[in-house]
């Protein structure tokens, strides 16, 4: 586990610019989905897991009592304290803390939210229960990912590319075995929406600020787009340019 903390600090410490001004993560659109389903009231306290640059923070603050951010890369903290200095926001806070060992008491907070992560965690397990303790009875666990294919050869493939372009990346789950985590952490799901997020493989490969990665892992992708092994994710060329589309889900999970 400390291997792996240390290989996500890592990573998160290279990509911490390029993620925070990445357009796929500052989506208004999206973000407004995300506070939506966190049902962000006058008086409620929320936890955003694995925050990052404070990005969802900022889009949860607005009309909340409290938002707080904790993530393990010290980097990606200082990147979101900046955020919330520069927008005035006063009740948020951010500190550092592993998702499945979260400093803070029992139902703490009316809604828990994390964006992108669940891939990066070991055990996806233990942090959803970890979330779920936290959480109080009827509050929210609002998750965000990319979802990987039911067909198991599909998601095994995908998740090996995902890995090849950042080592830090774990596992995405299929919706099925997400909604089946969450169950046995004591939350019932509410509603799942997905949606599809078109990449090109160029643009995919900018927030991860690694060049040296690049032509291996291209050459991969190529090599399997001619085979038409899409990987559960649409990999294929046109006009020789290497496509493929995300499926995201946003699930919405409640405390029995």
């Amino acid at each position: 586990m400390a291997h792996h903390d240390n290989l996500i600090r890592s990573e998160f410490t290279r990509q911490a610019d390029a993620f925070a001004a990445a357009a796929v993560f500052n989506d208004r659109t999206i973000l407004g989905r995300i506070r939506e389903a966190a049902q962000t009231t006058a008086n409620a306290r929320i936890l955003d897991v694995a925050c990052g640059p404070g990005i969802v923070v900022e889009a949860l603050a607005p009309g909340a009592a409290e938002v707080v951010g904790c993530d393990i890369t010290e980097r990606m903290l200082d990147k979101a304290r900046q955020r919330a200095q520069a927008a005035g926001l006063a009740h948020v806070r951010f500190m550092p803390a592993r998702a499945e060992a979260l400093p803070f008491a029992c139902a703490t907070f009316d809604a828990v939210v994390s964006r992108s992560a669940v891939h990066h965690f070991p055990d996806p397990s233990a942090a959803l229960r970890e979330m779920a303790r936290v959480v109080r009875s009827g509050g929210r666990v609002v998750t965000v990912d990319v979802m990987a294919a039911e067909t198991a050869e599909d998601a095994a493939l995908h998740n090996a590319l995902e890995n090849l372009r950042d080592p830090s990346h774990v596992r995405m789950l299929a919706r099925s075995e997400l909604h089946r985590v969450l169950a046995e952490a004591g939350l019932e799901v509410a509603g799942c929406t997905t949606w599809t997020n078109h990449r090109e493989f160029g643009d995919w490969m900018k927030i991860i600020n690694a060049p040296e990665r690049i032509k291996p892992l291209e050459i991969v992708m190529r090599a399997l787009a001619r085979g038409g092994m899409s990987a559960g994710i649409g990999l294929r060329l046109e006009n020789d340019r290497l496509l493929f589309e995300h499926t995201t889900g946003l699930t919405i999970a409640v405390k029995r």
